[in-house]
């Protein structure tokens, strides 16, 4: 409904098009053929975008990352236990299911990481 009310030569973008898209009208396509039209709007829906420029990616990944890897390996659990951001992206811990989506599309329940920490 959205996309038909948007002006003809419009673009949207689906970065998350790699885990099933955000935008109704979305399809996966590729850096060969990257764009569709529906209702006037053009649709980039490339799978992996990061692909298109791998070296500036991976450094832009790298440097995102570095900090979380750095606090893991220099306080260990430590740094889950003082870090929210960190403790948010536990999954999986001593096979207890800690985060709530991983949990519900296996049907599942979730632990809240803090309470197996303790």
């Amino acid at each position: 409904q959205m996309i038909s009310s948007m002006s003809d030569g419009a673009v949207v973008v689906d970065v998350a098009i790699d885990q099933g898209g955000c935008i109704a009208t979305a399809s996966p396509t590729s850096h060969s053929d990257p764009t569709f039209v529906v209702d006037g709007v053009v649709h980039y829906c490339v799978t992996n975008m990061p692909g298109a420029v791998p070296r500036t990616s991976t450094l832009a990944l790298s440097n995102a990352t570095l900090p979380y890897g750095l606090r893991l390996a220099d306080h260990g659990l430590d740094a889950i236990r003082q870090d929210a951001a960190l403790a948010k992206g536990v999954n999986v811990y001593r096979g207890h299911v800690t985060y709530p989506a991983v949990a519900e599309a296996f049907g599942m329940n979730a632990e809240p990481i803090e309470s197996l920490l303790a």
